[in-house]
């Protein structure tokens, strides 16, 4: 007897319907259990778990014939979510399953050998694939049940056991559907409580200019200075005063972590921006993602939110070369033998780093032990190319006693916060006609005049600056978009001189060393 049981297979970060083909032939002379369509060895070793699971939960498993097919076959499968769908193709084939309550359904989970199911990652991908196929009816592991619920159109099934679900498909004990609670589909509010806020960090009130602007407009952002001056501090305060998360955003979140099996089980939506900051010993595929089955990697885990490089210059310079595409594209793609994929990478790159070696070059207070060879050579560890990418270059320079110790505090992160939210609600404004803009560092080059638009004597200073300090065309551009973030955040329609300046200082001032820019 022949049986159909629909399951889904992840690539990248997308799902896609599998028809779990079941053969069985009583009369065959020789047991054999086959599984064939591209499989991994997590999903052959899925044999011995079918039939432990089946016999564990009072069902009969013939010592038979079987063939299992994964269609289409030119697809590579990996992982165990494939086991609940072999089961019930065995169990429909050999007369223990109801046929017409397999049709429209979609069957995903790992079982153990008592015939539990258990959790399986990149349900939210899986179970949206559903939705887009017109598949109705999903049952899945009762712990992931919450997070398949943020999909709307699918009936959510949790399912604890293999043979609480045959009770249910025969109508025996029901399996209620999963309601998901109102509030997780609602725009989620952020934690903001758990970041460090703008107000205890003292003094460098230019370098709090700098990460509002880059936070208004998605910029990214270098910060240099001697050892012990905030840097890391004011870059762990950067998700505080970033615009709360939308619900479509929360859910590309969501999506990602969910592949990458990084979802708390009692908080199924992401309601916080994403901040990762990975070691330096971090390997390029762990930070732009890959392997032989490639996975997402921190440009992915940071995507709509922060990625922070602290000591950038301690980076493999392979691994820091690897983040020119993504930052450009918004996308990662990894090519393999067997085909590319491509996950989603739009990030705000926060990069920290010392002047030279010992860390106290240029720095009024200490004395620096380097020679200017060895600080050359360490500066160059961020390459030109890379550094033409950002852009925002800081300087940040010693606090001064007297504000270390005092007690007034600056502004809070909600009062900064306010002001980046509504800078970015004029840029949403102002694309609302492009896709895939959300903020002006998203702008295309065919965009820019159009939507940076500047008085004459902007434009004046900015072909001056042009000529005497020989910035390349990415240069102009990106100081164009900064421009165009400054002016949002006064409030301008247009870009003018201040505008301009200001952007033009964070390229032109020397921020690595003399000579410079």
């Amino acid at each position: 007897m022949l049986s159909t049981v629909r399951a889904c297979a992840l690539v990248g970060l997308d799902g896609f319907i599998i028809e779990v083909q079941t053969d069985f032939n009583p009369r065959a002379s020789i047991p054999q259990f086959v599984i064939v369509g591209q499989a991994d060895n997590a999903i052959k070793e899925s044999r011995e778990r079918v039939k432990s699971a089946i016999r564990n939960s009072g069902m009969q498993f013939p010592n038979k014939a079987y063939v299992v097919n994964l269609s289409p076959a030119s697809l590579p499968k990996h992982s165990t979510a494939y086991d609940l769908a072999i089961a019930m193709g065995v169990l429909a084939a050999t007369d223990q399953a109801p046929l017409p309550e397999l049709e429209n359904a979609l069957f995903i989970g790992e079982l153990s050998l008592n015939g539990e199911v258990c959790h399986v990652n990149g349900i939210l991908s899986m179970v949206y694939a559903a939705a887009q196929t017109g598949i109705r009816r999903v049952y899945l592991p009762a712990a992931d049940a919450p997070q398949a619920a943020l999909v709307s159109d699918v009936d959510i099934y949790p399912v604890k056991s293999l043979g609480q679900l045959i009770e249910h498909l025969y109508g025996l004990d029901p399996i209620p559907v999963f309601r998901s609670d109102p509030s997780q589909l609602q725009t989620p509010p952020d934690n903001f409580g758990a970041i460090t806020d703008f107000s205890a960090v003292k003094g460098q009130e230019q370098v709090k200019r700098a990460l509002e602007i880059a936070a208004a407009g998605n910029h990214n952002l270098l910060m240099i200075g001697s050892p012990g001056t905030g840097k890391t501090l004011l870059a762990r305060a950067m998700p505080g005063i970033l615009p709360a998360l939308t619900f479509v955003e929360a859910l590309e979140i969501t999506r990602i972590y969910s592949v990458a099996d990084l979802l708390e089980a009692d908080h199924p939506l992401i309601a916080s921006r994403p901040f990762r900051a990975p070691h330096h010993t971090i390997s390029q595929a762990g930070l732009v993602g890959g392997g032989s089955t490639p996975r997402p990697g921190e440009t992915t885990l940071a995507h709509r939110g922060v990625l922070f490089l602290d000591e950038a210059v301690e980076f493999a310079p392979r691994a820091l070369e690897a983040l020119r595409q993504p930052i450009e594209d918004r996308i990662v793609t990894i090519s393999r033998a067997g085909g590319s994929m491509t996950f989603p990478a739009s990030f705000l790159l926060v990069l920290a780093m010392n002047p030279c070696p010992c860390g106290y070059h240029g720095d009024p207070v200490h004395a620096c032990s380097c020679s200017p060879t060895a600080i050359a050579k360490y500066q160059a560890r961020l390459s030109g190319p890379l550094l033409d990418r950002i852009d925002i270059h800081i300087h940040v320079p010693q606090v001064d006693y007297d504000k270390l110790m005092g007690t007034e505090r600056g502004e809070t992160s909600a009062v900064v916060r306010e002001r980046v939210e509504q800078a970015r609600v004029r840029q949403r404004e102002r694309y609302t006609a492009l896709t895939g803009v959300y903020a002006n560092s998203d702008i295309g080059v065919n965009d820019i005049e159009t939507y940076c638009s500047m008085t004459p004597t902007a434009k004046s200073l900015f072909e001056t600056t042009i000529r005497r300090l020989n910035f390349s065309a990415r240069s102009y551009h990106r100081m164009l978009k900064l421009a165009r973030t400054i002016a949002d955040l006064g409030d301008s329609a247009l870009i003018d001189v201040p505008h301009a300046a200001e952007a033009i200082q964070y390229r032109a001032r020397l921020m690595m060393s003399e000579g410079r820019s």
